[in-house]
């Protein structure tokens, strides 16, 4: 069985890896597992729909980053909610992640609003 706190900080630092440091393919050769299922509709399934996604990401978006500000784990899945800053526009995201039991991920959701340049309320999205 995984443990919940080492996976909070492998998928922190396959995120790091994949999108700040723009090393997909070492990301998922040190974090992924056998098989690599995705459920963002913008990104094929498997290993190498998600190298070439984010290696394609990190030409045409130089200078994105992502930024964890709250990391939860229970049982095999991990929660990011996360601060996305890209060229033209700033996102608040939620990335969860599954784990298989030697701790590697396997599968990946994500849901990203967009941080509008006004809020009706003080309180930030993060």
């Amino acid at each position: 069985m995984s443990d919940p706190e080492k996976n909070k900080n492998t998928a922190q630092a396959f995120y790091d890896l994949m999108f700040n440091q723009c090393r997909p393919a070492e990301a998922i050769s040190l974090y992924a597992g056998d098989i690599y299922i995705q459920h963002n509709a913008h990104v094929g399934d498997g290993k190498q729909a998600f190298i070439d996604y984010f290696e394609r990401m990190a030409v045409e978006y130089p200078g994105k980053r992502v930024e964890v500000k709250r990391a939860f784990a229970e049982g095999d899945h991990v929660i990011l909610h996360c601060h996305q800053t890209w060229p033209a526009e700033e996102y608040a995201g939620i990335d969860i992640f599954r784990f298989d039991a030697h701790g590697r991920i396997v599968e990946h959701w994500d849901v990203l609003q967009v941080i509008p340049p006004t809020s009706k309320n003080t309180n930030t999205m993060f």
